[in-house]
């Protein structure tokens, strides 16, 4: 019999196999259809910017195509003194061409950024152009010492070399209080510069505590909500959920109202006899109002998935466990808790990840001490308006988040995770 009369054949004389693959290719487009909404949304939303985000922490195109004589000229010089006549003259052109078509002031505002001082150096210069008091057939080199001392000053000129690759990493150096020297090697800033290292730790310390703090509170919450009755469980988890329909800002300004010297809490320690009355404790502008206001706001992501784990726990289990001859403290440890570890787990890990990148609270009661690496970002996006360093402080906070993901990951699991 031919292998043609063995195929099993369909209503409409197609091989089912055929059938059966196009049947297949069908069902996986209509899948793909469905799903392709969201996955738009997450190119749109999440992988582009973190993309731009990227792109822009790198790129360093910008003064590489303003000053494309200056560069070129600068491939022979090797940084370590003045450079020759031909740089000067070269940067001198390229600046009068960005000068002519109104561009100068980008080219100060970045190399101001790469060294203090750049931005009114060329400024002198610019004037000078403008005035037409630079004689094109004499010395450049001579004249625009003239113009300012700091062209007569070897590190400006190492600094224009720094930015002479298209793509750097300098902007992640900075994010950890370094930078690269003039030979091209990677060194530190000086060290009361180091201000960057500072803010990493504390964020870490902070967003650690935090978590801990939230733990220590939301467990016997939690176990309450889980073992009380209905009517009174209902009401304190109304009382867990009130902040959430509160406003951020109206609780940061709150605990603001609250932790002052003269606010409610020192009014009250001072009343029961706690503190003198001139010897108020401190509780604002430093990293114990950041601890309070941050742990009350952040409480709820711990408490609910600890509450949906351990509503899911018969209490027969602790009767069970006593009657095998434990006591209440043997029993919770070797039974109840370890069946909490997942609620733990999510809970810790989201309250960490949410306090890592805090905003908001320690901006507004963290002063000084409280601040934190994300108010770092805050800053250089609306003031300095450095947004490639502010990128690159971005996806470090990002990757430190996912490292962080991959170590829980490693040590208990992703798959124990139980969010409800």
């Amino acid at each position: 019999m031919s292998s043609e009369a063995k195929q099993i054949l369909t209503t409409d004389g197609i091989p089912l196999e055929v059938s059966l693959k196009k049947a297949e290719r069908k069902n996986k487009v209509k899948a793909f259809l469905l799903v392709a909404p969201l996955l738009l949304f997450l190119v749109i939303t999440y992988i582009f910017p973190i993309g731009e985000m990227f792109t822009r922490s790198i790129d360093d195109k910008m003064i590489t195509n303003m000053l494309p004589k200056t560069f070129k000229e600068m491939e022979n010089w090797d940084g370590q003194e003045l450079p020759p006549e031909e740089v000067f003259s070269a940067f001198y052109y390229d600046y009068k061409a960005l000068v002519e078509k109104q561009e100068h002031g980008k080219l100060g505002q970045r190399l101001n950024k790469e060294k203090n001082g750049f931005n009114s150096t060329t400024k002198r210069l610019f004037r000078n152009i403008k005035r037409k008091k630079i004689d094109e057939s004499a010395s450049f080199k001579e004249q625009m010492m003239k113009v300012h001392k700091n062209w007569g000053k070897v590190e400006y000129w190492q600094a224009i070399k720094r930015t002479a690759p298209p793509y750097t990493l300098a902007k992640y150096l900075k994010g950890m209080d370094m930078y690269y020297a003039a030979d091209g090697s990677i060194a530190q800033v000086d060290e009361d510069r180091r201000i960057h290292r500072i803010l990493w730790l504390r964020t870490l310390e902070i967003a650690f505590f935090v978590t801990l703090f939230c733990f220590a509170m939301g467990y016997p919450i939690a176990h309450l909500l889980a073992t009380l009755p209905m009517k009174y469980s209902n009401l304190l988890m109304i009382c867990v959920l009130l902040p959430f329909w509160t406003s951020l800002l109206v609780r940061t300004a709150s605990w603001m109202i609250l932790l002052q010297q003269q606010g409610v809490v020192n009014d009250f320690f001072v009343m029961i006899g706690l503190v003198a009355d001139d010897n108020r404790p401190e509780m604002m502008y430093n990293k114990v109002g950041t601890y309070v206001a941050m742990t009350q706001i952040l409480l709820p992501f711990m408490v609910l998935p600890l509450y949906s784990v351990m509503k899911t726990i018969s209490p027969s289990l602790m009767r069970a466990g006593k009657s095998l001859g434990g006591t209440p403290f043997v029993a919770f440890w070797k039974v109840y808790f370890p069946l909490t570890i997942p609620g733990i787990g999510a809970g810790c890990l989201l309250v960490f990840i949410l306090a890592i990148g805090y905003y908001i609270t320690p901006a507004l009661v963290g002063g000084a001490s409280g601040t934190l690496i994300s108010n770092q970002i805050a800053y250089h996006m609306k003031t300095t308006l450095d947004w490639s360093f502010a990128s690159a402080m971005g996806l470090m906070l990002l990757t430190g988040v996912l490292v962080v993901y991959w170590i829980y990951n490693k040590l208990v699991g992703v798959d124990n995770i139980k969010l409800g």
